[in-house]
Order: structure tokens, then C-alpha cells, then sequence
């Protein structure tokens, strides 16, 4: 521990360029710092292979050959953090087994699952439908409007004496209306995979194919152009870690029964990554260059496959499907009580937005956070070193403040902060180390990448800030072979 604790000391104290950071955690986009002029090939994860460290899932099967980014003696950095050399080993395939399935500690995980329920109409119809919908209801609300300004002043006195009248009969309508919608809510509940969480689920993601074709060919259609081949190391390395957390995971059924393809797009500025209802994983080369390592990268394509394991694509259509038709009726009061069609038009506006941020957005949230907490468990069982979720957002909170972008209010998102999120992440690394070490996964480095990071940003920002008091412009470079940054770190 002396020793390691050295290292840190004498790691925080290095004068280190400002496109060099201390960690191999830290590998900051381009972007992050003002390099106009920079060219250089795109760069590939850290990754380091140590000979003997294997990692799997299940002792009942012998484990997979995967390329151990850490040794017994802790964190290695060769290369400013990116090894062509290990970059090229840990890419060899492997043809890892399927793992039988995982039993956590406590007994077996139950995942409940409702059977398939056939909608009325599939959702490509309800597409068409919606604006029908909302154009009958603006017309019926318009038309109560201009009825009610027709009528004389004794039959609207008479009009508002038979609701007196009737008022209890009207009430029981309003119930019995009221009653049906909540019927056609508890109906459609089921429990979420994995998690458990009861959710409103209208549509399957079979329901889907239809619209997810339909964009797959849209987005391979537009992206043609950039798509990389098999060949590319890149892709064969996302296509590695995909292998792998499908294998690890292999005993969830959501994930065995899925086919599950890999594209890499080569655009090095847009940092994204997603998955579509039917497996079709897409991921920018600029997300490869915004993560430190493929610790980072597995998490963030966990994330991305429990987006689609928990179909919650489905679950936002089925949720906005129920609310239009909730909201159709206070559509039409709108329209029938607002004097003017430009008054309407405002109050139908309003009542738009206040669905949209009283409701869609903070659910959007919930769900990012639960793809969260889902990724991070695909990935321990996939023998990544979890710790090193909430870093990569927080990397992408130190490059928001060098580019000196203002930050949205989370409110105004459909995505948490990064610093929430960042958050959020470390207060679920503690369960899943439990589950890393129940998938009988190597040790953790000693070393916490949380740290490391905290030291390596500090100095980055020292640095960063001594440059704008000079007036001096730093311009970044990308790493090459030739860049390193000889520190070893022992335990």
C-alpha cells in the first residue's frame, strides 16, 4: 500500500503536456481541447495484455480467453495510454463458449415476464392515427364553441339548468370513464426484466419490427458511406466486447433470443452509441475516442443493450399512447372553452409543454437511469472493473467546462446530468463489485481509476488554467506510438 500510494504522489507531481493526461483513465476527446489543427489516425482504447489472466463467469465451464487489460501488478501505461501492441492482441478472437447460466449469490434470479399481449392495431398505424385523433378532437371542441356562442341567452339558461339537473348522471359517466381508463392501465402492467419495476406496457418490441426496419434501413442508407468493414480493427473490438457481454449474460432470456449485429460509424466528432429494438448496435469511432478504455467502453454498451433488453422503446410508445388519449379530453375542453382559436392554439401549447416536462422528460430520465443500473451489471458479469462507470462521466464534465459549454438545467433534459449521473453510478459500483466477484472475476486493480481520475483532472484543470492567464492557445495533438508516458504502477 506504501508503495502504491508512492506512485500516486509521484504520479500527481509530473509536468505532463496539456494533451497528455496522468491516467489512462482520462483520455479526453479531441474536441475537449482547442486543436483546429490536429490530424492523426483515430485512436483505439487503452488496452494490456497480461499473460495468465483470464476471466469468466461460471467455474463450470472452462473460461473464455479475454485479453486482461490488468495484472497482478496493477495499471500499466505504455504509449500515453494507447498500446498498438496490446491493442492488436486483445482483438484476436477467442471463440469463447456459452457460459451455463449464473446463479448470484442468495439463489437463482427470477425474472417475471407477462405473456405477449396482440394490440388492437400496431403502432406504424397508430402513427397515422395520433394526428387524426387530436385534429378530431380540436374540431369537436371548436364545434361545442361556436354552438354555445349560437345560442340564445334563455336556452343557454335552460342548457345550464338541465346540467344542474343531471349533474349526478353526468358524474357517473365522467366515473364510468374514468374507471375504463384505469382498467385498460392495470390490465397492461407487468414487471420489468431484471429490475422488477411495474410499468405500463402497451406494445412489445415485436410489435416494432416494422418502424425498427424501416429505420435500420434509413440509418444504413445514410451512414453507407462511413460504415467501417469487418476488417477494421476497430470494429472487430466492439464486436468482441459485444461477444462478450452476450456471453455472460447469456442466461438472461432477453439477451440469448436476440440477434444482436455490430456497425461502427467513422465519425470521430459525434461521441453516441445505440442500439435498435432488434439488436442492430451502432457506435460513432467519436465515443471510442471519448472513453479511457475498454472498461469504459463495455459499460457504455451495457448501458446501451439493456436499453433494449428492457424494451423501452416499447414501454415510452405504450406510455405516450395512453396519455394522448388521457389528454384528448382536456384537448377538447380546450378548445371549447377558449373564446378564440388564438387562445386555444396557446392553451393547447401550454398543455403540450406541461406534459413534456412535467412528465416525458423526467420519465425519459427514469428510464436512462435504469439502463444505467442494468448496463453496469451486464458489465460486471462481463468482468469489467465497474469502477470506472461514473469516470466516463465525469470526463465528459471536465470537457464541458474546457469548452466552456453552458450546462442545461436536468430539468430541460431527457438525459440526467453527468455529474447526477456520474452520481448515480458510484453509489451502484459497491453491488456491482458483489456481482463481479460472485462471476468469479479476476481482482480489482488496487489502484481506483476514481482516483486516478480526481488526480489527473486536477491537473489538467492547473494546467488548463495557467494557459488562459498566459493568453497562450494549447493545441493538442492525438497520441501516436511514439507519445509515452513511462509509469509503472505497482500494488
Amino acid at each position: 500500500m506504501l508503495g502504491a500510494a508512492a506512485r500516486i504522489l509521484w504520479i500527481s507531481r509530473q509536468r505532463i503536456p496539456l494533451n497528455k493526461l496522468i491516467s489512462s483513465r482520462l483520455t479526453l476527446h479531441r474536441s475537449c481541447i482547442n486543436a483546429p489543427n490536429s490530424t492523426g489516425p483515430s485512436r483505439a482504447p487503452r488496452t494490456e495484455l497480461y499473460p495468465g489472466a483470464t476471466r469468466h463467469c461460471s467455474s463450470s465451464v472452462s473460461p473464455p480467453s479475454w485479453s486482461a487489460v490488468y495484472g497482478a501488478r496493477g495499471v500499466r501505461y505504455t504509449n500515453g495510454g494507447h498500446s498498438p501492441r496490446g491493442y492488436t492482441g486483445y482483438i484476436q478472437r477467442s471463440g469463447a463458449p456459452p457460459r451455463t447460466p449464473h446463479t448470484p449469490p442468495g439463489g437463482h434470479r427470477s425474472i417475471h415476464t407477462s405473456g405477449r399481449r396482440y394490440v388492437l392495431l400496431p403502432p406504424h398505424i397508430w402513427i397515422f392515427i395520433k394526428p387524426l385523433q387530436k385534429l378530431m378532437a380540436i374540431i369537436l371542441g371548436r364545434s361545442v364553441r361556436r354552438w354555445w356562442k349560437s345560442l340564445p341567452a334563455n336556452k343557454r339558461q335552460l342548457f345550464k339548468e338541465s346540467v344542474r339537473r343531471n349533474k349526478w348522471r353526468l358524474s357517473l359517466g365522467a366515473g364510468a370513464l374514468g374507471f375504463v381508463f384505469i382498467l385498460f392501465y392495470f390490465t397492461n402492467l407487468e414487471e420489468t426484466p431484471i429490475t422488477g419495476r411495474s410499468r405500463l406496457l402497451v406494445f412489445r418490441k415485436e410489435d416494432y419490427n416494422l418502424l425498427t426496419n424501416v429505420e435500420y434501413e434509413s440509418l444504413t442508407e445514410e451512414y453507407k458511406e462511413v460504415l467501417l468493414p469487418a476488417e477494421d480493427a476497430r470494429y472487430q473490438l466492439v464486436q468482441k466486447l459485444v461477444d462478450r457481454l452476450i456471453t455472460c449474460n447469456h442466461d438472461l432470456p432477453e439477451v440469448s433470443r436476440m440477434k444482436w449485429t455490430v456497425h461502427i460509424v467513422d465519425q470521430p466528432d459525434v461521441i453516441n452509441a445505440f442500439v435498435l429494438p432488434n439488436g442492430q448496435v451502432f457506435v460513432f469511432t467519436g465515443m471510442l475516442n471519448a472513453v479511457a478504455d475498454v472498461d469504459q467502453l463495455i459499460i457504455i454498451l451495457g448501458h446501451e443493450l439493456a436499453h433494449a433488453i428492457l424494451e423501452h422503446t416499447a414501454e415510452k410508445a405504450s406510455v405516450s399512447h395512453f396519455l394522448d388519449f388521457l389528454l384528448l379530453i382536456s384537448l377538447v375542453m380546450i378548445w371549447a372553452v377558449c373564446p378564440m382559436d388564438s387562445l386555444a392554439i396557446l392553451g393547447q401549447w401550454i398543455q403540450s409543454r406541461l406534459r413534456e416536462f412535467l412528465f416525458e422528460r423526467p420519465y425519459s430520465r427514469t428510464l436512462e437511469a435504469e439502463a444505467d443500473k442494468v448496463g453496469l451489471e451486464l458489465a460486471a458479469k462481463a468482468c469489467a472493473d465497474v469502477r470506472a462507470s461514473s469516470v466516463f462521466w465525469k470526463q465528459m464534465e471536465v470537457c464541458d467546462t474546457l469548452l466552456g459549454q453552458p450546462r442545461v438545467p436536468e430539468w430541460l433534459s431527457t438525459h440526467p446530468s453527468h455529474e447526477n449521473r456520474a452520481d448515480h453510478l458510484d453509489r451502484l459500483i459497491p453491488k456491482a463489485i458483489k456481482v463481479r466477484e460472485s462471476c468469479h472475476c479476476p481482482d480489482l486493480p488496487s489502484i481506483d481509476p476514481r482516483l486516478v481520475f480526481e488526480m489527473s483532472v486536477k491537473e489538467l484543470l492547473k494546467k488548463h488554467e495557467n494557459s488562459d492567464r498566459k493568453g497562450i492557445s494549447v493545441a493538442a495533438k492525438p497520441l501516436g506510438a511514439d507519445d509515452k508516458v513511462a509509469v509503472t504502477a505497482g500494488a
